[in-house]
């Protein structure tokens, strides 16, 4: 390892829904947070590696910052405001705007307090005009003098490069906190339970998505028994990208939800939701565990398990210590 070698903490800060998950998914070339329209869709603070010659990122995506109406709010908020004194260097990711509102103000006091570079990040600006970004730096300009302000677009990877370049300038010097093979500290449990939650947030009615949570109830790996269909050919799986056509993981998850109503919404007319909501979170987990997958949904009702210590506990949300 080179002698100039930097490596540290950097947190993604912002309201719900700028963008925090698409960014760092895109800066480590790798799907681990999951992304949707609707806000509050991070929950937890996930971990994601960034390796290259010069040095080491490890990026700590935290939920949105907002009002928190829960239990499960709360300790939302908690990790996302520690976070910041935790780190060495803060993103805070905002929309292409020139209106500041409350929730951003909130957010500029809570910056103000600590003494960590913070990178301001104008993200999205793929749906603004390029002339229009210098006013939108000029309007967060005059309320705090940020380390740097760097506009990109996550979802095309628009000067994503340059921010990668900023990052670097202010982390000290130091060894790789993980090998240069690691990509997230997250368990493939944990993956898969955030996957199912993304295809579900993406598939049904608003006032539903907040409100469930997915709890992996059986995880097992085995070899596949080798079957053929009825024309004598293999299964189509083998051979698609880098999926083990001879290694399957069975798994058994719940979907849990807050009120009986909500149940059959999820589950839907003779069980199509629920398929729905399989057939498109099973590519992406068969990607992620690079072999096939058996797996199978139900949906468990839990009634206000957002304001319960114990329910939120068992579905890995700890209220007491957002660590």
């Amino acid at each position: 390892m080179k002698d100039n070698f930097k490596s540290g903490f950097v947190t993604l800060v912002g309201r719900p829904n700028v963008g925090k998950s698409t960014l760092m998914n895109h800066l480590i070339g790798q799907k681990i947070a999951i992304t949707s329209y609707r806000p509050q869709t991070t929950r937890n603070r996930i971990q994601t590696v960034y390796t290259c010659e010069e040095g080491q990122i490890v990026f700590v995506d935290t939920p949105g910052i907002h009002k928190a109406k829960n239990k499960l709010g709360n300790y939302m908020v908690r990790i996302a405001e520690r976070s910041l004194t935790e780190v060495d260097v803060i993103l805070w990711l905002v929309e292409p705007t020139t209106f500041i509102g409350a929730g951003e103000r909130h957010i500029i006091e809570q910056l103000k307090k600590v003494k960590t570079p913070v990178i301001l990040v104008i993200n999205k600006t793929d749906k603004v005009k390029k002339e229009e970004v210098l006013t939108f730096i000029d309007a967060y300009r005059k309320e705090m003098d940020f380390d740097e302000i760097v506009p990109v677009s996550a979802l095309k990877g628009d000067n994503t490069d340059v921010l990668i370049s900023c990052i670097m300038k202010y982390l000290p010097y130091g060894e790789a906190f993980y090998d240069e093979d690691t990509v997230t500290d997250q368990p493939e449990r944990q993956i898969v339970s955030e996957l199912i939650r993304e295809k579900a947030l993406l598939s049904l009615e608003d006032e539903i998505p907040h409100g469930i949570a997915v709890v992996i109830e059986s995880m097992k790996f085995r070899k596949a028994s080798g079957k053929r269909d009825r024309n004598g050919k293999a299964d189509a799986m083998e051979g698609k990208n880098n999926i083990n056509p001879s290694i399957v993981a069975d798994i058994e998850a719940s979907i849990v939800c807050e009120r009986e109503s909500h149940k059959g919404i999820i589950i839907g007319k003779q069980g199509a939701m629920l398929k729905r909501i399989g057939s498109k979170a099973r590519p992406e987990i068969e990607e992620m565990l690079e072999c096939k997958v058996n797996l199978q949904l139900w949906v468990k009702v839990r009634k206000d398990w957002r304001d319960s210590d114990l329910y939120m506990k068992n579905f890995g949300y700890n209220p007491k210590d957002p660590e």
